[in-house]
């Protein structure tokens, strides 16, 4: 043994060692919007399009471009246009959703997997025991009722979103009609100014 390093300090640092690489083995996540019965689907270097249109390689999984036209290579993003995201939901109901759902700043999974990218916190909203509601005080709550929720507040930030663009628009248009006058005006103070100077000579 160096000299230095004494048996308990060698068996904290060994310690510590176990518990990175632990902890970095715990953090790998399962594949992202599958469903548990396609992981093995997934395990290969190089994985084939459910269409059968081409492969791709592992690495291109969930890289944000889509290569398949069918989704296959991105279940966990919003790159392809007919993907599908796997909710798992556990305590509740599995579902799928489009992909265009996913990472949207909408919770449409009550476990809040689709929302992963961290710009909104999606709290794990389902109810143990299956697809059951729950009752607290005078209100029943179902996975549905926060989807419809989550549905109205983006109708609402779409109808602010809109309200502040058109005030914007607005503001738009004054200025420019504004300038055009302003031009106007400056282009017939020239032109009056042109006739004085005729008239004088």
């Amino acid at each position: 043994m160096e000299a230095g390093h004494s048996p308990k300090s060698m068996s904290f640092v060994l310690l510590l060692s176990f518990c990175f690489f632990f902890a970095s083995v715990r953090s790998v996540p399962s594949l992202i919007g599958v469903h548990p019965l396609d992981e093995k689907y997934y395990s290969s270097e190089v994985i084939k399009c459910k269409d059968g249109s081409r492969s791709f390689t592992i690495d291109r999984l969930n890289d944000d471009f889509c290569d398949c036209v069918d989704g296959t290579d991105e279940p966990g993003t919003s790159a392809c246009a007919r993907g599908k995201f796997y909710c798992r939901n556990m305590g509740s109901t599995p579902r799928f959703l489009f992909s265009s759902r996913v990472n949207d700043h909408i919770c449409d999974c009550c476990d809040g997997s689709d929302e992963y990218d961290g710009n909104i916190f999606c709290p794990n909203t389902c109810v143990m025991g299956g697809n059951a509601a729950y009752k607290n005080s005078y209100y029943i709550s179902t996975s549905r009722d926060v989807d419809v929720i989550n549905r109205k507040v983006k109708e609402e930030i779409t109808k602010e979103d809109l309200f502040h663009r058109l005030i914007g628009l607005k503001l738009v248009i004054i200025l420019q009609v504004a300038l055009t006058c302003f031009a106007v005006l400056i282009w017939a103070n020239r032109c009056q100014a042109k006739s004085k100077r005729r008239r004088h000579r």
